[in-house]
């Protein structure tokens, strides 16, 4: 061997050492040592020479990209012996679906990896982290790592918030309009039923927040925020309804019938009123909180049975008239009124037996 970057480290008659320095590719091959005895003995080895690959570059972004553009971003490695193992991953997680190209170099003992990764520029991707692995056993378990920081530019994402979710009469809400977008979107912009906010005077407008103050029925519209910045513009609408002052009313359970029922009704005087009971409950718009309607079915068996016990009284009298002859005199009983006893009262009778032609009987 003669290189200056071969050093023998031990000779002796039992071994003989020697150490390469600053190793290259074409310090690859076999190495043989020889006894020279009769005959002579010899020992080989085949000495294998990694080719660690170089530090990888990922190129073919620029910045900033539009969202809904397509990217194509390819990294790049050489000198790698075997041929690395090349990886992609977006916020540390792998992305699978890429392509993979090898070829050899120029002394034909080493490699030059790439791999491309192609995907439409979406909002979701600004600010993420997409980087490039290169594995090769030459490296120890420490990868060589490329990244690259998207930036991606899209139009505002407008979202309407509000404060009350039940407005009510002579009450107040606050209409908050987030907008996201990149560039940061301009200052909102709102409207009502497609003009200009009718009453600047309850309806005060701080940056990105709408307050109406006392509303009323004449606030009911569709507002709409909208907000651009230099890519384009987006809005969205919220519809406000104002609703009356809310009264709660205890119900009214009617029976749709003229019979006797038993009807159990429990109320609770809450937000809302729930009820249970055996009878249908209806509810009189007319009628003042507090009060309840009275029981119709009730009145209507009342009256029913005063009618009945009534037409029965008449009946029975009529009956008892119709038997009851009352009192009458015969002819026979004429002129007996005065009689002191009965054998005169007999013998003055115009009407006596003896004389008496017919007796008659007259109905009173």
């Amino acid at each position: 061997l003669r290189d200056n970057r071969i050093e023998l480290v031990r000779a002796s008659w039992h071994e003989l050492s020697i150490s390469v320095s600053d190793v290259s590719l074409s310090d690859e091959g076999q190495y043989t040592c020889s006894l020279f005895t009769m005959p002579v003995k010899t020992s080989k080895a085949f000495l294998t020479v990694l080719g660690v690959p170089e530090k990888p570059q990922i190129t073919g972004f620029t910045s900033p990209v539009m969202e809904g553009e397509r990217m194509q971003l390819t990294c790049k490695t050489s000198g790698s012996k075997p041929a690395a193992d090349m990886r992609w991953f977006k916020n540390d997680k792998e992305v699978k679906d890429v392509k993979y190209f090898k070829e050899e170099d120029a002394n034909r003992k080493t490699f030059t990896v790439s791999s491309t990764l192609d995907f439409l520029a979406d909002r979701s991707d600004d600010g993420a982290v997409v980087s490039c692995r290169v594995d090769h056993e030459s490296l120890n378990s420490t990868p060589q790592i490329a990244m690259q920081v998207l930036e991606i530019h899209y139009t505002p994402l407008v979202k309407i918030i509000s404060s009350n979710s039940w407005p009510e009469e002579g009450q107040s809400i606050i209409l908050t309009c987030e907008s996201k977008g990149k560039p940061v979107p301009e200052p909102v912009m709102w409207t009502k039923d497609g003009g200009e906010l009718p009453d600047p005077e309850r309806m005060v407008v701080n940056g990105r927040v709408l307050s109406i103050s006392f509303l009323n029925k004449t606030d009911n519209g569709t507002y709409r925020c909208e907000a651009k910045n230099p890519i384009g513009r987006n809005s969205t609408e919220y519809v406000l309804i104002v609703h009356d002052v809310f009264n709660t009313l205890l119900p009214t359970t009617v029976i749709p019938s003229l019979t006797t029922a038993t009807v159990t009704t429990n109320v609770a005087l809450t937000a809302s009123t729930t009820t249970s009971a055996t009878a249908t409950s209806i509810r009189d718009p007319n009628a003042l909180a507090g009060q309840t309607g009275p029981d119709h079915a009730l009145i209507g068996g009342i009256v029913a049975v005063v009618v009945f016990v009534t037409l029965c009284s008449i009946i029975l009298l009529g009956r008892y008239l119709a038997r009851h002859k009352g009192t009458y005199l015969t002819n026979e009983a004429k002129g007996a009124e005065d009689a002191p006893d009965a054998d005169t009262a007999i013998i003055n009778a115009e009407g006596s037996q003896v004389n008496a032609e017919e007796k008659k009987e007259y109905f009173i």
